[in-house]
């Protein structure tokens, strides 16, 4: 196996491991997990363990593509098919159900900006450049009326194609830093990802929730959200209430933070991508390896 491949497998094993560890992790309110389905008549633990495993070679193909490669036009639009076949791979497992549609897009962005350069570790560093991606246009994208962009134009808000665009801030400005601090406060792991996902919640204008709930309940998340993590978060008695108390509500309107749960996913894959090129290459800081 060249270089080429042993980065796109190892590329594609951590963006599957960071959807199965999320979707794994339990309890999460309003989303599947591995006690019940939450606000989801259509989604269950095993369907979205078997559409996170369709997509292994779907980011191994956009990794492949995007090897040593800088960001461009051309190479925006060779990962976006790669990407929209993916999601036909994913539907036909799922019986057309759309479980990792907004994942293929964030976590198939770091993939590539990941493959551009293997020896690059840097969570800000890697998202930049998987912004940088992502601002160019795709000249042959369908335009269609999805619930994602009517939602976006209804409150302005970015969404996942603007929160890539940005460089995905939710990510690096919020999820990975809350993600470090609990760590280092000596918090569970499981309890560390439980309340960087509330920290993610408490502040994305989530588009899953407006689709469902509109501002009304975003507001009751975002709020929801913020008091888990004040009463001690999901490692505190008070705070495990304050987290029953969120997903009685969130359960009662039916709401979702799909998008939070796509943006833990991409915390999980660069968290683990640092850990794993460090161990391989030295301590990297920015794009240089000491």
């Amino acid at each position: 196996m060249d270089q080429k491949n042993m980065v796109a497998e190892t590329l594609a094993e951590l963006a599957v491991q960071a959807l199965l560890n999320e979707v794994n992790l339990t309890p999460k309110p309003g989303l599947v997990d591995q006690e019940n389905n939450g606000a989801h008549y259509d989604l269950t633990l095993q369907l979205m363990h078997r559409s996170a495993e369709s997509l292994r070679p779907v980011f191994a193909e956009i990794a492949e593509a995007s090897y040593e490669r800088v960001p461009s036009q051309e190479l925006r639009e060779e990962i976006a098919a790669i990407g929209r076949n993916g999601e036909q791979v994913m539907l036909g497992i799922t019986g057309g159900v759309n479980t990792h549609k907004g994942a293929i897009w964030s976590l198939g962005l770091l993939v590539s900006a990941a493959a551009s350069d293997a020896k690059l570790s840097d969570p800000e560093f890697l998202a930049e450049r998987a912004g940088t991606i992502a601002r160019f246009p795709d000249r042959y994208c369908a335009v269609a009326s999805t619930n994602g962009s009517k939602v976006k134009a209804a409150y302005q808000v970015p969404g996942a194609r603007g929160e890539a665009q940005l460089n995905f801030p939710h990510v690096c400005k919020v999820g990975l830093p809350f993600l470090q601090n609990a760590r280092e406060k000596g918090i569970s792991e499981t309890n560390a990802r439980l309340d960087t996902l509330l920290a993610i919640m408490s502040e994305l204008d989530d588009t899953c929730i407006l689709h469902r709930g509109g501002m009304e309940a975003l507001e009751t998340v975002k709020n929801g959200a913020n008091q888990v993590l004040e009463s001690g978060g999901t490692s505190t008695t008070a705070g495990r209430l304050s987290l029953m108390r969120l997903n009685q509500r969130m359960m009662e309107r039916f709401v979702s933070p799909g998008g939070s749960a796509d943006l833990l996913a991409a915390v999980l894959f660069l968290d683990a991508l640092q850990k794993e090129r460090s161990l391989k290459g030295g301590v990297a800081v920015g794009n240089v390896t000491f």
